[in-house]
């Protein structure tokens, strides 16, 4: 009888651990994966000689051949390399059936959760301040609302979907992207251009998907707690739980709290919304025969949160004493996916949300509800080098508030029919053409085509061309803040009528492998977008009023955007990203830039692993260019554009406990506020209601001694955070 031995050892890749990394002794029943730190450990084996697989999507099998004796623990590790075959992740949102990201004829950019940790924050809408050409914008100083701005263009022409389900839009976009536990976070897939031929409406600029993970693929137990210097408490929590042989429960909690009230600026308003917020996410997944999917999810979201003159407590809300703007928000969710029983790959998918929001904005009420449910069946059927997907939706919208602007309720249901077809047409080359057809009882028929041309150069030389239209029907006050707070009229010229875009965009990726194991990545786009009948908020004309109304003109975007991906074998990890872009409205042949939209960005991630000590340093940053700003007329001292500004960040992250991750650093290094180079940033803050403003017969703000520069109360002159420079301290803990 031999005694039995042990095998103990780590899989990287250029020094950064691999998890879920299958490990197995050739011609044996031996094996395991490798935990999150690339840590695996084999039993039981008998003494002799091994071949050791070490196998993972994305990388080139391995096969090490080793001696065991006996009763030995014997170490070995392995470094894995990239496959250029199997690069990239799969991905499912630029043509709604899972391909590889190089196989795409749509560019299609991919975040995981280790991109998510270098800069970890309390939810996605902030966690995207590092990718290239996307921009979280804060829209209002007082409570700190905002949208997801891509390539420059407004939040509300972002679509943000969750496992593909267009269930966040209008008044849930920034409550989509909050509390959702990054443990539960598969990848995110970003898509810049619209959309709309698969999506359909507000897929105009671009869309966001949100994929969780499925279950099995899991860690059983996960939990990630962090707080920073301000103040802030952080807490995600989940858990994968075996409901039987045929059913995983995936479950995840996250809650976030900040009661702090900070004014380093010396308005008397808060620099950052006090928010309480939990969110709690649950999915099964069945397995069925033939591996077809079945599963069915569900989130819980409810947030309270305030921002305001110091001295405002709840009851104040909604009078006219001390300003303050509070909000409470909830949110349930539910979509689910599933794989018909029949031999063809016939798909049904179907979510419905429920949005309920009471606030209030000093003694302005604003009291809403919006439903969305949708469902979707599509056909995926390939015959000789045709792909084809048909496809079949319907989504009905609900919309109601307490605005001037919804006299009636908002009610309508949408049916679409679309299909798409990538054709081979030789062995490097293939086109993808798609048309939808959506019928609006309020506009009427409305097409969507696109097209996008793919040129396969080698395994890693990709060329892509693609061309889209998207439209969006408008929710005016569920979209845009600014409507809803300050002194400023609203005005709506005329009846909306629904935005329309033709976008074009072209596409390289290339992949350099050099003999010394250093890895270069280059992916570049250049990108032109027209809209017609785009809407718009028109501060300018008239300085107390915000215009709505269809632009008799044209609104153009275009740009050029790189990243650069570099990987020494030292373990030194480089992601840069730069986006220039020019964003114009042009009307009675006046051409003007867009108010708040950049004209160059700049991100950047650069980690170091220092192997021998377990430790991990991320420094990541953002630049972004001058962007012009809601003045209130030309008395204003307020800059009428920013500056260049950065925000740039620090992490230490230890991996030498088992399970354990102890994690800290600081947030804003250079610790800038908008309100640097400024006199103040909200304007009239000592008057938000304007008692002491006086106005003249034609209602026009007169200067007074108490009021010099003819302003009235406004919070809308932002475009970063107020927040400052801090401290961040975290752990996780995750067992698999």
């Amino acid at each position: 009888m031999f005694a039995q031995s042990t095998l103990t050892g780590t899989i990287t890749e250029n020094g950064e651990p691999l998890p879920f990394v299958n490990v197995l002794l050739k011609g044996t029943q031996i094996g395991s994966a490798t935990d999150s730190n690339g840590y695996y450990e084999l039993n039981n084996i008998a003494p002799g000689e091994y071949i050791l697989l070490t196998t993972s999507i994305g990388y080139i099998s391995k096969k090490t051949t080793f001696l065991i004796g006996k009763n030995e623990v014997k170490s070995l590790d392995v470094n894995m390399e990239i496959s250029a075959e199997n690069l990239e992740e799969t991905v499912v949102t630029g043509t709604l059936k899972p391909v590889s990201r190089l196989e795409s004829a749509v560019p299609v950019e991919v975040y995981t959760p280790t991109f998510l940790k270098k800069n970890p924050t309390p939810n996605l809408f902030e966690a995207l301040q590092n990718v290239n050409g996307v921009r979280p914008q804060i829209n209002c100083n007082v409570c700190n609302t905002g949208d997801i701005h891509i390539n420059g263009l407004e939040g509300p022409y972002t679509l943000v979907l969750i496992d593909g389900m267009p269930i966040v839009s209008g008044l849930g976009t920034v409550y989509g992207l909050s509390g959702i536990p990054n443990s539960l976070i598969e990848q995110i897939e970003i898509v810049k251009g619209p959309a709309s031929t698969l999506y359909g409406s507000e897929a105009v600029g671009g869309l966001i998907n949100i994929i969780t993970k499925h279950a099995p693929n899991a860690p059983e137990f996960f939990a990630d707690a962090y707080l920073t210097g301000w103040g802030e408490y952080n807490l995600d929590v989940g858990s994968k739980i075996e409901m039987g042989k045929n059913t995983d429960l995936l479950l995840g909690v996250n809650y976030f709290n900040f009661d702090q009230v900070i004014d380093n600026n010396g308005d008397n308003f808060t620099d950052l919304t006090l928010q309480d917020r939990i969110s709690v996410f649950q999915k099964w997944n069945f397995k069925r025969k033939d591996s077809k999917l079945f599963s069915i999810a569900g989130r819980f979201f409810y947030e309270d949160r305030w921002g305001g003159e110091l001295q405002w407590t709840p009851e104040f809300r909604g009078g006219d004493e001390i300003y303050g703007e509070s909000i409470y928000t909830t949110r349930w969710e539910v979509l689910g996916k599933y794989q018909l029983p029949i031999d063809e790959k016939v798909m049904l998918a179907v979510s419905y949300n429920d949005h309920s929001q009471n606030s209030v904005y000093g003694d302005v009420s604003y009291l809403a509800d919006q439903r969305i449910g949708f469902g979707q069946l599509t056909w995926d059927k390939t015959i000789n080098k045709h792909d084809l997907l048909f496809g079949t939706a319907v989504r009905y919208n609900y919309y109601d508030d307490n605005t001037p602007a919804t006299a009636t309720r908002d009610e309508v249901w949408i049916p679409s029919v679309f299909v798409q077809d990538e054709y081979k047409f030789a062995e490097k080359h293939s086109i993808l053409g798609g048309i939808r057809y959506d019928y609006d009882q309020r506009h009427g028929n409305i097409f969507t085509p696109r097209a996008a041309y793919k040129w396969k150069i080698s395994d890693n030389d990709i060329f892509r061309v693609n061309t889209g239209t998207g439209f969006r029907v408008v929710n005016l006050f569920t979209e845009d803040h600014a409507a809803l707070t300050g002194s400023r009229d609203v005005i709506i010229a005329e009846e909306l009528k629904p935005e329309r875009s033709i976008n074009v965009n072209l596409n390289y990726l290339k992949k350099i492998y050099a003999d010394n194991g250093t890895f270069v990545g280059i992916d570049a786009s250049a990108f032109y977008t027209h809209f017609s009948n785009v809407i718009l908020p028109d501060y300018d004309t008239n300085p107390n009023q915000i215009v709505y109304d269809n632009l008799d003109g044209k609104s153009v975007s275009k740009g050029l955007s790189a990243n650069l991906d570099l990987v020494f074998p030292n373990g030194l990890k480089f992601l840069v990203g730069a986006t220039w872009q020019d964003v114009s409205n042009t009307e009675d042949g006046v051409t003007q830039r867009q108010i708040l939209t950049e004209s160059i960005t700049g991100t950047w991630n650069v980690s170091y692993t220092f192997r021998n000590l377990d430790l991990t340093v991320d420094y990541t940053g953002n630049l972004y260019g001058p962007m012009r700003l809601p003045t209130l007329g030309e008395l204003d001292p307020r800059q009428e554009f920013s500056p260049t500004w950065s925000i740039q960040n620090i992490q230490f992250t230890y991996k030498g406990l088992d399970k354990f991750e102890l994690y800290g650093g600081v947030k804003n290094l250079l610790d800038w506020t908008p309100n640097r180079g400024n006199p103040f940033i909200i304007a009239r803050a000592d008057d938000p209601f304007d008692r002491n403003v006086q106005f003249d017969p034609q209602g026009n703000v007169v200067a007074t001694a108490d009021n010099p520069y003819a302003l009235t109360f406004d919070p809308s002159y932002v475009y970063g955070p107020n927040q400052g420079i801090r401290a961040f301290f975290g752990m996780r803990y995750t067992v698999f």
